[in-house]
């Protein structure tokens, strides 16, 4: 089968409330066939969210396949494409195989001691002369848990720097944000499996086909299937997910918050509510009813130019549905008031009592594989275990975990989120940014200016990868990565499910593991707790994360029931059981929080003492925001809205699927898509090359007609050759920080 054409692979059809089918999806070299294959290596995919359980096929030392497990809860032996071509392919072609540093303009190859001594030195001579503030550190939602918690350790109780985030923060900060401002603490509440047991589906800015395509191959069964769910689609492109649903809403980028609102209202005057479920286990429902009254179908009507009818018909879904599962992703988190519109996906799910129950709940998704990760073990920012970094006690823990002084321990100020520390190094005050395992010269907003920092003769920059990037050509070391399946690890998934991936083959030249790298760093610069002992304990993988399991205890991300040993053979296991909040209780206590919220509109905290004051006492957070316009607007000079995102056949800056033949015969470039009728108006034919340009810069691609809403356009962002992300603004979200991305004002000419 040909699984570039056939993304999802054949219909396994089932009716509500039945397993889903076994298929095992298996992809080989080229001549190979299973008995060639010397042995099969346990692990997960890193190419999405999803974490689909896979074994690795190894030959004579080298990765030369990849097959789904069956038993898996996750994927029930399937894969993508991705999956399937871009996992393995990439290990062989382009590799990092020794260190390099600048010397007269130039990277030139050198070796481990030299590099790292130059780290080393530069880091310890900022710390000496300016302090930890010098230090900033840029991640990823791509390496293992073992790996963050031990970055996180040596930035907050080695280093005591604020200053550390990932590229979680333009993927999916909102999910962790919305979570906490409506339960108290990040952590998915569905799961997988109630996409088996729905009766209705809604999606919010998410375009599962492409994004999760094997979590889409199970909706796509269901639909097939008999006692199919009903599916809503929220997006301004006709994508293959819209295509599928029984409804689909496509607003004008920037005001999904109207758009929810008008949601809210329908079920609040429709009465579709569980009244004894609101009075027991939420607060805020007579500030929302207040806020969402004026948003009538019309006038909701008026300022996403949707049809009033379509709304209602969603509403009535939504009220009347007894399972609603409901996923949400970057057309709601990379656009204006990211996390006030995606609290208000809970709110729909609060208002009925659908949380906890088998078919119903919320996926506030996660992009990448491992971005759960970031979140949970502090190398995003965030405190460690979702703890509360304005909550002294919570400090206390860590300093008691981790024999330091509590004042080391960064907490006097909310957590330096990426777009700020970019900032810090514009300025010049962040005079070292390591980054890892990211691609930030391709992924970050307004790219000209991003490549200017990183040029920066002030700012030290350390790039660790397995490749040579865009991001490589401007560091001033490369230090060169493993990649999945030439080291051991775990990560977890968007509905927390944890896999163990298990090292296969050994990583090439003199490559290392990030986790050896990070355990190399901090040996060199001597950190020390406050008894004198070595700060950081274990020595791999396994040590690392029994240390992330003591540090978890008690936790709402608890891991102390999980092993390694728990984790090998069979499926990947979610931590906190299959379901949160089953008893409707949420981890908002004042004590226990991750968070004591925002104002959702200006993005202001609220105090501990004002947090208090409510006792929420385990209740939900029913939190109501007003829609305001977006910051850019469509005009005579830029007439069109662009929005950027994802095609099924890459991931990311195409670091690892481009180098997968199959994917990059694909989707070999980018192109600009827009409505027959905007294209009729400029005079424009499928694959007449324009010039996109807004007024940060500009981009020559061909044209594609069709999927677009009137008004607006859209770029795949995959592509540093022509990277949409020349277009986007510096602008983010006032409660998550997460970049704008879906809403730049753009004009559109023939080359």
């Amino acid at each position: 089968m040909d699984r570039i054409a056939d993304v999802w692979g054949p219909r396994t059809p089932h009716g509500r409330g039945t397993d889903w089918p076994v298929r095992v999806d298996q992809q080989l070299a080229d001549g190979l066939g299973e008995s060639d294959v010397d042995r099969w290596v346990q692990s997960a995919c890193v190419l999405c969210s999803n974490g689909c359980g896979c074994d690795i096929a190894v030959k004579d030392g080298q990765i030369v396949g990849v097959r789904g497990r069956a038993s898996d809860m996750v994927n029930h032996g399937r894969m993508g494409p991705k999956g399937l071509y871009g996992s393995w392919q990439a290990h062989r072609k382009d590799r990092l195989t020794k260190p390099l540093i600048r010397r007269d303009g130039e990277l030139v190859e050198t070796d481990w001691n030299t590099v790292m001594d130059a780290i080393v030195r530069r880091s310890q001579d900022l710390l000496a002369e300016v302090g930890p503030l010098s230090h900033g550190f840029y991640t990823s939602g791509q390496l293992f848990l073992e790996e963050y918690y031990t970055l996180g350790v040596i930035g907050k109780a080695g280093i005591g720097t604020p200053h550390m985030d990932g590229n979680t923060r333009l993927c999916t900060a909102t999910a962790g944000a919305s979570l906490k401002e409506s339960f108290g603490s990040d952590g998915q509440p569905a799961c997988h499996a109630d996409i088996d047991l729905c009766d209705a589906l809604f999606l919010f800015g998410h375009n599962m086909a492409s994004t999760q395509t094997v979590m889409w191959a199970r909706v796509l069964d269901r639909i097939a299937g008999p006692d199919r769910p009903r599916v809503v689609v929220v997006d301004p492109r006709t994508t293959p997910t819209a295509e599928a649903a029984d409804v689909h809403l496509a607003p004008l980028p920037g005001t999904n918050q109207a758009l929810l609102n008008g949601l809210l209202r329908a079920l609040i005057e429709h009465d579709w509510l569980d009244h004894e479920y609101i009075s027991r286990h939420t607060l805020g429902f007579d500030e929302l009813k207040a806020t969402v009254e004026p948003y009538t179908p019309e006038h909701v009507a008026s300022i996403c130019r949707i049809s009033p009818v379509d709304l209602l018909r969603a509403a009535e879904i939504f009220g009347t549905s007894e399972r609603v599962l409901s996923t949400v992703l970057q057309g709601f988190y990379q656009s204006h008031q990211a996390t006030a519109a995606s609290c208000q996906v809970n709110n729909l799910h609060l208002l009925r009592g659908l949380l906890g129950k088998p078919g119903s709940g919320v996926l506030q998704m996660n992009g990448q594989p491992t971005a759960q990760n970031t979140r949970e073990a502090g190398a995003d920012g965030d405190l460690p275990g979702f703890r509360n970094w304005d909550n002294p006690e919570h400090v206390q823990e860590l300093a008691r975990l981790w024999h330091v002084d509590p004042l080391t321990i960064p907490h006097w100020a909310p957590p330096t989120h990426a777009m700020q520390i970019w900032r810090y190094a514009e300025q010049g005050s962040i005079k070292f940014l390591w980054i890892s395992a990211t691609n930030p010269a391709v992924s970050l907003p307004e790219l000209s200016r991003v490549r200017d920092i990183l040029r920066r003769e002030d700012l030290f920059v350390i790039a660790q990868d397995a490749f040579r990037t865009e991001t490589t050509e401007l560091a001033d070391v490369v230090l060169p990565a493993a990649l999945w399946g030439e080291k051991q690890g775990t990560f977890t998934n968007l509905s927390r499910v944890v896999h163990l991936s298990e090292q296969a083959v050994e990583p090439p030249g003199e490559a290392r593991s990030d986790l050896d790298i990070f355990l190399d760093y901090a040996n060199r610069m001597g950190f020390r707790n406050r008894d004198g002992d070595p700060l950081i304990t274990w020595k791999d993988p396994e040590g690392a994360f029994d240390a992330w399991r003591e540090c978890s205890r008690g936790r709402p991300c608890d891991y102390t029931e999980l092993s390694y040993e728990r984790l090998r053979g069979g499926s990947g296991i979610p931590w906190g059981g299959e379901r949160l909040y089953a008893d409707g209780h949420f981890p908002t206590d004042a004590s226990y929080c991750e968070d004591y919220g925002h104002d959702l509109l200006t993005g202001a905290s609220t105090t501990p003492t004002d947090y208090k004051a409510r006792r929420p006492d385990g209740r939900a957070f029913l939190k109501a925001a007003e829609y305001t316009p977006a910051p850019e607007q469509p005009g005579d000079e830029y007439p069109f809205i662009c929005t950027t995102g994802r095609t099924v056949y890459h991931f990311h800056t195409r670091t690892k699927t481009r180098r997968a033949p199959e994917l990059q015969k694909a989707a070999p470039e980018p192109w600009v898509e827009m409505s027959a009728s905007d294209a009729a108006t400029l005079d424009l034919a499928d694959g007449d090359v324009v010039r996109v340009e807004s007024e940060r810069g500009f981009v020559e691609v061909p044209v594609r007609i069709g999927r677009c809403r009137d008004g607006v356009v859209f770029l795949p962002f995959h592509y540093g050759f022509q990277a949409a992300n020349e277009l986007t603004a510096t602008q983010w979200d006032p409660v998550s920080k997460q970049p704008l991305f879906k809403i730049s004002a753009v004009r559109i000419r023939r080359v």
